[in-house]
């Protein structure tokens, strides 16, 4: 993820062909995903009609191969899809509230939801049972069912699944912080708030459980950014030890 500033003058902001909002100030957001290509192009087109060209080249990244003992689908195939239409047109829906939610959430310095143990990486390619999924999109972080979950920046919640949980997400939150960057929290034993709730950096917004498709209490956080979903690690940088961790080690 980076944050950047438009040359002065700038009308309007390009990003590999697609049109990029900016603030008061000219500063913008944009991300790569974890497939993006080698290079990418900002273009900033000046109000007397110059243009700015800045090319950027991606360096690729690698990511291992999980291998669960868990199928693919927990119900019949037929079965999981006509449930799973309903689940993806919500997060769908969710995500188009991102693109246009205002807010400077996505200028702040992102701090982990919880601290634990990192049990599963973003970008890992997942295997159920000999069949491939898709990659794992966020980063899991093992704690136990019941944890306080606090938000990464400030936001807006845009879905908050208290009812039925998602076949695969179990309770399912989302917080958009602004430029069309988004949070998404999975596996929750418990939601806080609700959708259109404004939401501060540090605040409780839930529980850690292991709702939904998981194989132990744990926290999966994934941030997307108009579609590309990029590495949480990389924005919210090193985790803090944990408080007990912590405690065990400075004891004599």
């Amino acid at each position: 993820m980076v944050i950047g500033v438009a040359p002065a003058g700038t009308a309007t902001l390009g990003y590999d062909g697609s049109p990029v909002p900016m603030d008061a100030q000219r500063r913008f957001l944009i991300a790569f995903g974890r497939d993006h290509g080698p290079s990418a192009t900002l273009e900033a087109v000046r109000a007397d009609g110059t243009v700015v060209t800045y090319s950027m080249t991606i360096a690729p990244s690698t990511y291992r191969i999980e291998a669960l003992p868990i199928p693919k689908y927990q119900q019949p195939e037929a079965e999981f899809l006509k449930i799973r239409e309903g689940e993806l047109a919500q997060i769908k829906a969710a995500r188009e509230q991102a693109a246009i939610v205002q807010g400077d959430g996505w200028r702040q310095s992102f701090i982990w939801p919880v601290n634990g143990r990192i049990s599963g990486a973003f970008g890992a390619q997942r295997v159920y049972n000999g069949e491939k999924g898709s990659y794992h999109s966020g980063e899991d972080v093992a704690v136990p069912t019941g944890t306080p979950v606090r938000a990464p920046a400030d936001g807006v919640v845009i879905l908050a699944a208290t009812g039925d949980p998602f076949t695969l997400e179990g309770h399912l939150l989302m917080v958009a912080h602004g430029m069309g960057l988004d949070s998404a929290f999975l596996h929750l034993s418990h939601i806080d708030v609700k959708v259109g709730d404004v939401v501060k950096q540090g605040q409780v917004i839930g529980e850690s459980g292991m709702t939904g498709r998981a194989t132990g209490p744990h926290l999966h956080w994934a941030l997307t950014w108009r579609g590309e979903r990029i590495d949480p690690k990389l924005v919210a940088g090193a985790m803090a030890a944990p408080a007990d961790r912590l405690s065990r080690s400075d004891a004599p």
